[in-house]
């Protein structure tokens, strides 16, 4: 009797990860999203050096930190000494979407880079998510007693970002929906804002709009996101062959639903 052990294609792996949404691995699915580029890919090697940056960043923080020096101390290693950034000179390169090429160069886009910051953070104990910004993929962290409040950091600079900084994030979008747009009608610049009180009610619509924007993404969110924007960079290099690649494995994550 023969046997033939079957590799499974890199398409069904990806479908294995993404079936069920209870234990959705984020990272490891990511990482999966390179194999049709990099059809020699060991995703294992690449969550090996992931790994490998956790343990350097736990040697780093006593048991007892505080969430605030936790964040202030994976931050100084990710985007100060390890130097990860945008890739403000080639933003439309594919490789800036593939974990695996974001480790080699350090360079990618926001939602990429906030992938391999997430899997850090939540290693090292923070309560962190990412969040479906408009336009731009952001990170938020939920700080404890003492520092209690919510920090939300761009990926793409390591930098914190204020409400004034999201409001006007949120003020250059087009597409916003209509209480959107009218709340931003009563200002003319967020320089306006800053300088004047608008009142109660200008900074609880404010608030609220904020809210709404800021919500926690799931794993699968931010897996469709990733995709599509490999789709639309492939689509706008007329390149059919590497988009419909990419289709089928959003119709995969889709279908998984």
């Amino acid at each position: 009797m023969n046997f033939k052990l079957e590799i499974p294609s890199h398409l069904s792996y990806f479908g294995t990860l993404v079936q069920s949404d209870e234990h959705l691995p984020l990272l490891e699915a990511a990482v999966s999203l390179a194999q049709d580029e990099y059809p020699e890919l060991d995703t294992q090697h690449t969550l090996g050096e992931v790994d490998h940056l956790l343990a350097r960043l736990k040697r780093r923080i006593p048991a007892d930190a505080s969430t605030l020096h936790r964040l202030r101390v994976l931050n100084h290693l990710f985007f100060d000494e390890l130097g990860f950034r945008g890739n403000v000179n080639n933003y439309y390169d594919p490789d800036n979407s593939f974990i695996t090429q974001v480790l080699k160069t350090r360079q990618g886009i926001p939602i990429s880079l906030a992938v391999l910051w997430l899997e850090v953070a939540t290693g090292i104990g923070l309560n962190a998510a990412g969040v479906n910004f408009p336009g731009h993929f952001l990170i938020k962290v939920q700080l404890n007693f003492p520092n209690e409040g919510q920090v939300i950091i761009d990926p793409f600079t390591g930098r914190s970002l204020s409400k004034e900084d999201l409001l006007e994030m949120l003020s250059g979008m087009p597409g916003l929906p209509n209480h959107s747009s009218k709340l931003f009608e009563r200002q003319s610049s967020i320089t306006d804002l800053a300088s004047s009180d608008p009142g109660p009610n200008f900074r609880q619509s404010a608030d609220a709009i904020l809210m709404h924007y800021l919500k926690s993404a799931s794993e699968r969110e931010i897996l469709q996101r990733m995709l599509s924007n490999l789709l639309e960079i492939y689509k706008t290099q007329n390149d059919p062959a590497r988009a419909q690649q990419v289709q089928k494995r959003i119709d995969i994550l889709s279908l998984a639903q």
